[in-house]
């Protein structure tokens, strides 16, 4: 059976490059991949695009190489073609040239100009690998293709987007397709990258799967695969309490946001929740959901009674709740009570200016779900968001997870998954309150924290896929009884 956090793999630059190696190493030549890398992107177009000119825009590498090859089987084919390149043929160099050498057509300078005849351009420029930013004629090139307005399929990745960051370098057209090889890199998921991307094709060319117990990797696509064995159902003798019980804390004036963070955490499962909240509101919870108990929030000793119930095995701190000294209290009482803990919202800014303090009480299963304003104010780091996310998790010891509509997930030891499931509809008041919740409960049900996040942030964006235009916050914990039931089916 294959391991799925393979399958789901995403290479960076230099892990790709190392797995190519290793190919050569099998004895499968670069020669070899570019041919198969080559007919899979002329397929791709073909049955795009049936009619027209294709011109196909080859850079100086083996990006370029793979250009050459599809306009060879794209010709053979009867297909009108015309190649441009923004290198001199001389100047190529191994499987690339060996490409070259085998397309007996015309070959033009690429430049703006070049772009009026075709109906179709493949960009097979430069790489997810680039070193530097577009510059000079390429900028120019691609710049040019971005305000021509054409159908663009690109080889690997548009040219000009980072394939480790998912980053602009200097300018990149957006694609309507990206026929890319083995396995996805981390560019294809990340802002703006996927937005730029367009539908994302990832063809097996002849690449051994072993070749990645080497490379060891360590970041994920986010996809049921990784985590649905894990999230086993109730098993007949199992009852409320084996399904563990989630205490969450409410405030004293926006108490939504513990609502809609314990309905979620019910929803997925958890067989407990209670809601801990100032007396003052006491009466108003009580009145609400009638599967949601309410108990009063006292001071530090009441706080520390509460915990005192070890079937209360997970707290949720932060939704609501007032960004203040108390706050701090009892998030430093909850992360001494042997209890898993999910931080949330206002349990991250509290502490921006006591973070060391925090990270140091930091010595069991914690998950934080800051957005990117709360991760600024907590972590201050510098970078792309997923190396950001990466050393946050290993400087606090507790899973992050980075919201957005790119997602990150990342453990303390290094790994991280990315989750792009998740539409722009979600982004609507209370949505990052019903995530939290959602993971509280299924950590509550004894999944591991860091399994916990990748399963909620999935959820929490096939919810909002399956609800649509229109959706509140409030709607997501009902619609996670279709979603949950697909994925019994399934």
């Amino acid at each position: 059976m294959s391991d799925p956090s393979y399958d789901l793999a995403l290479l960076g630059n230099a892990q790709m490059a190392r797995a190519d190696q290793l190919a050569a190493q099998a004895g499968a030549g670069v020669d070899q991949l570019m041919e198969a890398a080559g007919h899979a992107v002329a397929t791709v177009v073909a049955a795009r695009f049936p009619r027209g000119v294709i011109v196909i825009l080859c850079g100086p590498g083996n990006n370029g190489g793979d250009g050459f090859v599809a306009a060879r089987v794209l010709a053979s084919r009867g297909r009108q073609v015309q190649v441009a390149t923004l290198t001199p043929r001389d100047r190529y160099r191994g499987a690339a040239a060996q490409a070259l050498a085998r397309w007996t057509g015309p070959i033009a300078a690429a430049t703006p100009a070049v772009l009026a005849g075709g109906d179709v351009i493949v960009d097979a420029l430069f790489g997810a690998g680039l070193k530097a930013p577009l510059g000079g004629e390429a900028l120019a090139l691609v710049q040019a293709l971005i305000a021509s307005g054409k159908p663009v399929v690109a080889v690997d990745v548009p040219s000009g987007l980072d394939g480790d960051t998912g980053a602009v370098r200097g300018a990149a057209a957006p694609a309507i397709a990206s026929v890319t090889f083995f396995r996805k890199k981390p560019g294809h998921l990340l802002l703006p990258g996927r937005l730029l991307c367009g539908e994302i094709l990832c063809v097996d060319i002849g690449l051994p799967a072993s070749v990645l117990a080497e490379i060891r990797p360590q970041i994920s696509e986010n996809a049921p695969a990784l985590w649905s064995e894990a999230w086993a159902p109730t098993p007949p003798s199992g009852h409320k309490f084996t399904r563990g019980h989630v205490l969450v804390t409410a405030g004293a004036k926006l108490t939504g946001a513990a609502r809609l963070a314990a309905r979620a955490a019910l929803r997925v499962g958890a067989g407990l929740v209670t809601i801990a909240a100032p007396v003052a509101v006491l009466a108003g919870l009580r009145m609400g959901d009638p599967t949601i108990m309410v108990e009063e929030l006292g001071e530090a000793d009441a706080f520390t009674e509460l915990l005192a119930d070890p079937r209360r095995n997970v707290v949720l701190l932060g939704p609501g709740n007032g960004a203040d000294a108390a706050l701090c209290e009892r998030v430093l009482h909850a992360l001494g009570a042997d209890r898993s803990v999910v931080l949330d919202a206002d349990a991250l800014s509290a502490f921006a200016q006591r973070r060391q303090e925090l990270f140091a009480a930091i010595h069991g299963p914690v998950v934080m779900t800051p957005h990117e304003g709360e991760f600024a104010r907590l972590f201050a780091l510098e970078g792309d968001k997923l190396s950001r996310a990466r050393r946050a998790a290993a400087l606090s010891g507790a899973v992050v997870l980075l919201k957005g509509a790119d997602t990150v997930i990342a453990h303390p030891d290094g790994r991280a998954v990315i989750n792009a499931n998740a539409p722009a509809d979600l982004a609507s008041a209370g949505s990052g309150d019903v995530l939290a919740g959602m993971i509280a409960g299924l950590i509550a049900r004894q999944l591991d924290p860091f399994v916990a996040a990748c399963a909620g942030a999935w959820l929490h964006g096939a919810a909002g896929a399956a609800l649509g235009a229109g959706l509140i916050a409030s709607d997501l914990p009902e619609a996670m009884v279709q979603v949950m039931h697909r994925l019994r089916g399934k």
